[in-house]
């Protein structure tokens, strides 16, 4: 595999840029590739900033050039002893050969394992993995509701073919609607792009559920990318609810003032 090769310039504009940094705080590093080598013993302390998979050392938090670079693709995370003792120390191990690993240690164990964390979910590969995953939980997400609709409609077709076939027929033929038992239901005028079948699946439906079917949607879940159709959906149950306050509200006023007349 040839060596990655970056423009320098670009890669400091990044690092100082105002994009939001994934982690940030201060490590202990013994060097490795990316950062420049320390002898031995207490190692360096720098501040490293973890943006995507680009992980940046400084000298301080007031850094304003980039002391190193580890390009976090290829490589796992793994806890590790540190040279000195009381470190909570891991390294970045890559899977090239002949590279050496990057070891690095943190003021605490929670700081340790929050870094081992995000290093650990920074490369594409993780990210390409999360996004296969989100997938196959969106296709099964919709095959689920797929059944649930088609279930939702076999009952109500089912419902509806044990009603004798001759009254429903006549019923529509007439122009009327079908109540709720199926029996056809004062006369209407249907507009004549409306099919007639259309009365079948309102026949277990009413209020939000059979403005959805007049509109070709599902009575279980309307569709969100239409404003209007949410609006009239949700729109439904707060009238309802608002006429039944009303109702009580009145009736209450009615009580009162017969107690203040008796």
């Amino acid at each position: 595999m040839g060596a990655m090769k970056l423009n320098e310039k670009s890669v400091t504009h990044y690092a100082l840029s105002n994009s939001p940094a994934d982690h940030m705080g201060f490590l202990r590093t013994w060097g490795g590739p990316g950062t420049p080598p320390t002898p031995s013993g207490t190692g360096r302390r720098c501040w490293f900033v973890l943006k995507g998979n680009l992980l940046f050392s400084f000298e301080s938090r007031e850094g304003r050039a980039p002391l190193g670079l580890v390009v976090l693709e290829g490589c796992t995370v793994e806890l590790a002893e540190a040279p000195v003792p009381e470190e909570f120390a891991f390294t970045i191990r890559f899977d090239a050969p002949g590279v050496r690993p990057h070891l690095l240690a943190a003021d605490g164990p929670a700081a340790q394992e929050t870094w081992v964390k995000v290093l650990s979910r920074a490369s594409f590969g993780y990210m390409r993995l999360v996004v296969r995953e989100l997938e196959n939980q969106l296709h099964d997400a919709r095959q689920s509701l797929a059944l649930h609709r088609h279930s939702s409609w076999k009952a109500i077709t089912s419902h509806c073919k044990t009603q004798s076939p001759d009254h429903l027929s006549r019923g529509l033929e007439n122009g009327q609607t079908l109540s709720k038992d199926c029996s056809p239901k004062g006369l209407v005028e249907v507009e004549s792009s409306r099919p007639a079948g259309r009365g079948l699946a309102e026949c277990e439906l009413q209020g939000p559920a059979s403005l959805l079917l007049g509109r070709g949607q599902s009575p279980v879940s309307p569709e969100t990318s239409c404003f209007s159709t949410l609006h009239d959906w949700y729109g439904q149950e707060i009238l309802e609810l608002r006429r039944g306050w009303l109702q009580r509200a009145r009736g209450s006023q009615s009580q009162f003032e017969e107690q203040d007349r008796a």
